[in-house]
């Protein structure tokens, strides 16, 4: 698949990082070239907004609930025919049910700068993940059980092999779209889950190394936090990173709410939508109340 009371602070452990050992191949910089103009090409049109949804992103509780069981109850790609394809199926509540060991990672070409700032940035919204779920996560390289892979478009081609040993058993469909990620597509994250398929096991998150500072740090922000559980996409999710108009490139208010949801103790893995869908409401009327 792709896609509690109290809350622990992060602590953070640099990952061993090693010196690029080449220059990126000129595929690489001619897409690191076309994600630039893609990023200006999107703020220009007023897109890509870090400001978390304002007096124009107008929503009730009402919405919320339905917003979080579209997003959080469908998966975003189906993989019945042996690739994944992205069509939103209905499925059970996911989520962790322990802590998470989060280690992050780069192909050799990425340049030093941008494993600064990446390691940085993932740290900084680990612990905001885990102040809105209540999951302790840590940042390891240790026994780590949610993998950030940042690559570049020649290391990510090479990847099945180390896919494989971060995920024993890693479906071919899973290893395809990673290693045969279509431009068009940012970032991905994939994650397996334990005998009862509701709960997650390992996740890994591929974003790739030649976005501009911008770019990734969404990628960041939408596969770290659909790798929590909000698996899917829904068009009518505003203000939300959970949408394919890139409206917004970071996580909103709306997505906190939704992520506090997911963890809710009164929901339990395995809950389809129609047995989430009261308690899903009743919760959010009492976001709404101030009573949470």
């Amino acid at each position: 698949a792709l896609a509690a009371c109290g809350t622990m602070p992060l602590r953070t452990a640099p990952p061993v990082v090693l010196p690029p050992v080449d220059v990126p191949s000129p595929q690489s910089q001619e897409l690191a070239a076309y994600y630039q103009r893609l990023q200006d090409r999107l703020l220009a049109q007023g897109l890509l907004r870090t400001d978390g949804g304002g007096p124009d992103t107008y929503y009730d509780a009402r919405m919320l609930a339905q917003n979080f069981v579209r997003i959080a109850l469908y998966d975003e790609y189906n993989t019945s025919s042996g690739t994944l394809v992205a069509r939103p199926t209905v499925s059970r509540l996911r989520r962790w049910a322990g802590p998470v060991t989060m280690s992050v990672d780069f192909g050799p070409t990425v340049p030093m700068e941008v494993r600064t700032a990446a390691v940085q940035e993932v740290a900084t919204f680990a612990a905001r993940l885990s102040s809105l779920t209540g999951v302790p996560i840590r940042q390891s390289s240790q026994g780590a059980n949610f993998h950030v892979l940042f690559m570049n478009e020649d290391a990510r081609r090479d990847a099945g092999d180390q896919l494989r040993r971060l995920i024993p058993g890693m479906s071919a469909a899973s290893v395809n779209a990673v290693v045969n990620l279509p431009r068009e597509q940012l970032c991905v994250v994939i994650g397996t889950f334990g005998d009862d398929g509701v709960t997650y096991e390992t996740a890994v998150a591929v974003i790739r190394a030649e976005h501009p500072d911008l770019l990734r740090l969404s990628c960041i922000h939408e596969e770290l936090a659909q790798g929590m559980g909000l698996a899917n996409d829904s068009p009518a999710a505003r203000p939300s990173i959970f949408n394919d108009d890139e409206e917004f490139g970071l996580l909103t208010t709306q997505d906190e709410l939704m992520l506090r949801l997911l963890y809710d103790p009164r929901l339990t893995p395995g809950m389809t939508a129609a047995e989430a869908a009261p308690i899903v409401q009743t919760i959010a009327t009492e976001y709404f109340a101030g009573n949470v």
